[in-house]
């Protein structure tokens, strides 16, 4: 048991470490992130000493239960898949473009067009693609108009990382805490819609409360909306994610699950944007893109500290942590545990460990702290950058465009949006679980 404590502790102390000091190692022409090196190390240690068996890690990883983290990853990679798709066919720089050019002079308007538009597109897509897009053209955006660009980009960020919490499929961790507790997409909406729409409101007026004075400056750009040169794919691109987020509602009334609806639609859009290439004979390069922007290093991570997981399963350390948290205020205790660990070993190994310590909760304990969890996971993602990878990736994004927005800064934002948007959802989660 001791062992198994000191690899994992040092496992995940390396992965923060590396996030932090050393992201990124150049082998060539290849830049390769080092967390996910990092966590591969430790599981592999693991697995040689014994301590997680591979035996039971295999049966884990071909198992028909909803915890098996392959089928995880389909559905992930199918939905992450076509939000790339409707990203490169230009529908994200478009809707941008709209909202910009509708503001005029106006950073008021704008700034509310921004908050809107980064949330619908973040309830239908993933919160990690809508900030991947919209950060560079909100650094572009400023720069040529000569604005702030601050307050947009705390907008940005947290209004992904909190309107995720909408649908299951909003960020990898609701994804994997839903899909391990059998919740179905349908059960999940009635619980988290109105705390997810409640924490949203509130969160939007503590932004304009703490960006009032920046928003009073007028815009001085002239910015044209951006055309779809070609429309074709691109509906349908929309008519293949309609059709399977409505297959997704459905999926458990019609016995299928949703790892399956949502790669029979990725299957469908890529072979179509195959064929459609050849016949316009551009070389598929909207295709070609989309698989380069995968985060294919997200696959290694994620098994990884699942099989972490698994051995402080084995050894019965996740039951003593789990008897240490109890029964009693679930919503709370797994919330705020859950929205600290975030940030101290990142989002989804916590939702992976979590994901095993709800496992000693019972009856309506239970789902209150798998759910609470899961708001935990996407809350404290905005807390400081280490919360989520798309934080570190945020961070890396905007200090290639020079813009000043430190370690500090960005805890001094996190904290004073999400502690009180994290305490509302989570008192409204108790009306509704």
């Amino acid at each position: 048991m001791i062992a198994t404590i000191v690899i994992s502790s040092i496992t995940f102390a390396l992965v923060i470490a590396s996030i932090l000091f050393l992201p990124h190692i150049k082998i060539g022409r290849f830049q390769i992130d080092t967390y996910w090196i990092v966590a591969l190390v430790g599981a592999t240690i693991l697995l040689a000493a014994q301590l997680a068996p591979i035996k039971e890690v295999g049966e884990q990883l071909i198992s028909n239960a909803a915890i098996n983290p392959l089928k995880i990853l389909v559905l992930f990679f199918s939905m992450t898949a076509i939000s790339i798709v409707l990203d490169e066919l230009g529908l994200f720089k478009y809707l941008a473009s709209l909202a910009s050019s509708r503001a005029k002079d106006n950073q008021f308007v704008l700034f509310v067009s921004l908050y809107v538009l980064v949330s619908v597109l973040t309830i239908f897509t993933s919160n990690d693609i809508v900030i991947l897009t919209f950060t560079p053209f909100i650094c572009f955006f400023a720069k040529r108009s000569k604005i702030n660009p601050i307050p947009y980009l705390v907008a940005e960020f947290v209004a992904a990382n909190t309107w995720s919490l909408m649908l299951i499929i909003g960020n990898p961790t609701n994804i994997y805490l839903a899909t391990s507790s059998g919740i179905t997409f349908v059960d999940y909406i009635k619980v988290m819609a109105i705390p997810t729409f409640v924490g949203g409101i509130v969160e939007f007026g503590l932004l304009l409360l703490i960006f009032r004075k920046q928003l009073k400056q007028k815009i001085q750009s002239d910015e044209e909306i951006y055309h779809i040169q070609d429309k074709v794919p691109l509906i349908v691109g929309l008519v293949d994610l309609f059709v399977c987020l409505i297959f997704l509602i459905i999926s458990s009334y019609i016995s299928i699950e949703m790892w399956i609806v949502s790669a029979i639609c990725a299957g469908f859009l890529i072979i179509f944007m195959f064929i459609y290439s050849i016949f316009k004979k551009d070389n598929f390069t909207n295709v070609k893109q989309a698989f380069v922007r995968l985060p294919y290093q997200l696959i290694p991570f994620f098994l990884s500290m699942f099989v972490i997981v698994v051995a402080l399963n084995y050894q019965g350390i996740t039951d003593s942590i789990g008897n240490f948290l109890g029964s009693d205020y679930s919503v709370w205790v797994y919330g705020y545990t859950s929205f600290f660990a975030s940030n101290l070993i990142n989002n989804i190994p916590m939702s992976i460990l979590f994901s095993s310590l709800t496992q000693s909760l019972s009856g309506e304990a239970y789902l209150e702290g798998v759910y609470a969890s899961i708001v935990g996971s996407n809350i404290g993602a905005f807390l400081t950058p280490i919360g989520a990878l798309a934080g570190i990736m945020f961070t890396n994004l905007i200090g290639k465009d020079d813009i000043k927005y430190s370690f500090i800064d960005f805890i001094k934002y996190g904290s004073i949006i999400s502690l009180p948007v994290i305490t509302i959802i989570l008192g409204m989660l108790c009306l509704f679980v």
